[in-house]
This record gives C-alpha cells, sequence and structure tokens, in this order.
C-alpha cells in the first residue's frame, strides 16, 4: 500500500480554478463558465472545454447526487490533467440519479488518451463529495482560498 503525501486532486486544482457562488440557471450554463475559465487559466480554448463536456454529458448525466456533479472531458492536445471546481448560487438542474438540483461541480478535464490515472482521479472525487459533512463545509465557504484549502487537506480513505 502506497501513502500518497496529498490527494490526486490537489495537484490537478490550483486556486485559480475555484468559483465561489457562481449565478448560473443550467447545466449548459455551468460548461460555458468552465469554458470561460479554463481558457483564462489554463489557456485551453473554450469552445473546446464545453464541446467535451457536453459530449460527454450526452452519454449520461455526470451528477452523482447528493448535490454533486463531476462533469469532465477529454481534450486533444491536454498534457496533463486538471480541475475545477465550482459552486453554485442556486442549485442547478443536472439529471442526477436522485433528482436533486447540484450546487457543487467539479469539472475534470483529461488528455484525449486518458489512462488508468483518469478514473482513479474520478473515483477520488466519487469518494470526496460522498462524505456529507465535507460537502457541506465546502458550501459554507465564502472563497476560493478556503474551499482550495479544504480540498488540499482532504486524505482518502486508503483502508480498503
Amino acid at each position: 500500500m502506497t501513502l500518497f503525501p496529498m490527494n490526486q486532486i490537489s495537484q490537478l486544482l490550483s486556486v485559480s480554478n475555484v468559483i465561489v457562488d457562481l449565478d448560473v440557471t443550467s447545466k449548459k450554463r455551468v460548461f460555458e463558465q468552465a469554458g470561460l475559465l479554463f481558457e483564462n487559466t489554463n489557456q485551453i480554448a473554450r469552445s473546446q472545454v464545453f464541446d467535451s463536456l457536453f459530449a460527454r454529458e450526452k452519454l449520461g448525466s455526470t451528477g452523482l447526487g447528493q448535490g454533486v456533479a463531476i462533469p469532465h472531458g477529454r481534450i486533444k492536445g491536454l498534457r496533463e490533467a486538471v480541475a475545477a471546481l465550482v459552486t453554485m448560487k442556486e442549485g442547478v438542474p443536472f439529471d442526477a440519479p436522485d433528482g436533486l438540483p447540484v450546487n457543487i461541480a467539479c469539472i475534470l478535464l483529461v488528455p484525449e488518451k486518458a489512462t488508468d490515472k483518469h478514473l482513479q482521479i474520478l473515483s477520488e472525487l466519487a469518494q470526496m463529495f460522498s462524505d456529507k459533512s465535507f460537502r457541506e463545509s465546502i458550501l459554507h465557504c465564502r472563497d476560493a482560498a478556503a474551499i482550495h484549502k479544504l480540498i488540499v487537506d482532504w486524505e482518502p480513505n486508503v483502508a480498503n
């Protein structure tokens, strides 16, 4: 068993990629804002981000339930996975399995030829957001740095 000094998400998510209280009303608007964010912080074309997230969403909702979604997409030419975390001012309909609106979206972009690491990251995100107190802590944060610190300090449960 290998112990990592930090979780994988904290290595992919910069403070500049955290948005608090995004004022949007639809999944499409979340994807548009994600495109703008990644264009400004990671120099990935917003249309490429939007198209990739939208194409993946057509295969089935990335809403996990309990107010959380993990939209993700493959980006041609991307060398390393990158993430963004967005909290919504109001819950957004996301076709989640439990029917609840989403108020936390962790957006993941991975290289076109994604590996097992992509699946490990998604698994870690699912584990992270299955913790009710963790979700509530994120929703109570009012600034990006505080949310980023919660994510950096989170430790995966390695006792399998």
